[in-house]
């Protein structure tokens, strides 16, 4: 997928609608106490922000800078966050639903104030139907979260079938056998872990930043599982051997289980990468290894279930799809909600904070190299 004038390899998603709301790591954008400057935009929709935090990345990426690009999911083709890791700096979207407020107040983090643009007084005149549109968008993502619930119920039944079949130790000596062999031996430093998403419902779809695992991580193991059982318990086990061993990996978990199913962690310091390939998202491009699930599955007693996993993958496809089309009707009210704002925004004074905010931001990464 590319995005408008947006040529990133390294993409992630800031956060998912999932069943049970939306789900963010806001936490793990930025360490307070590890020397970063994080700067948080504060405005409504329409009001640009993301073409702020484009402006931004198109400077730094033009002056050498590596940048980590984060999208939104309610509209991939819209920015959430750029982090640019190298100079411990990064531009953020503050508001709801990943509402970032200050904890370090100029020390580490920085309001940029497009909502000074606003022409509050015309909106308040719109009031009634602000609020309508706004109300309608958030009654939308409600009803998008029950489609994904009852999709993930279908899938999680699924996994349990599954899990029935899969021989447990087996999978997971094997993932221990992985581990021991690419991680190395203990560290005295414990590694440390961040989470995002690579994957997401968006109105787009299903979308998958295989890129980014690509980007990161030149080889890569694929768990080839069509029923989560075995994967599950393999990206279980790699993690709690990673960090002793010193090693800071990505991990992203599934977003119609976000609490207890991770699909993908990377280890960009070694360039390796493990990623679930199913119906859902396929690794269909080259990889290091392919783990089949097969080989820790009793064939024949899952072939007795296969009418009943048949019914739940065309059910769950069923329910995803329509989960995005309502994200698609959401994302047109809110479309709607920008209209209010774009017509009441001051664009000169819009287009003098962005041109400040990147200069800034210029000026921060030119330093940096001179140092």
């Amino acid at each position: 997928m590319t995005m408008s004038g947006i040529h990133a390899p390294v993409r992630f998603f800031l956060g998912a609608n999932t069943p049970g709301g939306f789900v963010g790591y806001i936490d793990d954008l930025y360490d307070a106490k590890d020397g970063w400057q994080a700067y948080i935009i504060k405005s409504g929709p329409g009001t640009g922000k993301s073409s702020l935090m484009r402006a931004v990345l198109d400077k730094l990426t033009d002056l050498g800078q590596e940048a980590e690009v984060i999208c939104c999911s309610s509209d991939p083709n819209s920015l959430d966050g750029v982090l640019f890791p190298a100079m411990k700096m990064c531009i953020l979207d503050g508001t709801a639903p990943h509402v970032i407020e200050p904890s370090y107040w100029g020390a580490v983090e920085q309001i940029i104030p497009l909502a000074s643009c606003m022409d509050t007084a015309l909106l308040h005149r719109q009031a009634p139907a602000v609020i309508a549109a706004t109300d309608a968008n958030k009654a939308m993502h409600a009803r998008c979260r029950k489609f994904l619930g009852a999709a993930a119920s279908l899938i999680g039944d699924s996994t349990r079938i599954a899990a029935e079949c899969t021989d447990e130790a087996k999978a997971v000596r094997c993932a221990a056998r992985i581990a021991a062999r690419e991680f190395g031996p203990l560290s005295e430093t414990p590694g440390r872990e961040k989470r995002r998403f690579l994957s997401a419902v968006t109105p787009d779809g299903l979308i998958t930043f295989h890129e980014t695992l690509q980007a990161l991580c030149p080889r890569i193991y694929a768990v080839e599982d069509d029923y989560g059982a075995a994967s599950r318990l393999f990206f279980t086990e790699l993690p709690p051997r990673a960090l002793p061993a010193g090693l800071d990996i990505i991990t992203c978990a599934c977003p119609l289980a976000p609490y207890d199913k991770i699909e993908h962690l990377l280890v960009p310091s070694l360039g390796l990468g493990f990623t679930t390939s199913n119906p859902w998202h396929k690794a269909d491009f080259p990889v290091y290894r392919r783990i089949h699930a097969a080989r820790f599955t009793d064939a024949e007693k899952l072939r007795l279930k296969r009418q009943l996993l048949s019914f739940n993958r065309r059910a769950a496809r069923e329910l995803l799809g329509e989960a995005v089309a309502i994200s698609a009707e959401a994302k047109a009210l809110h479309d709607k909600m920008e209209q209010f704002n774009i017509a009441a925004m001051d664009w000169q004074q819009a287009e003098d904070i962005t041109r400040s905010t990147a200069t800034l931001f210029a000026a921060a990464a030119l330093g940096a190299a001179e140092a």
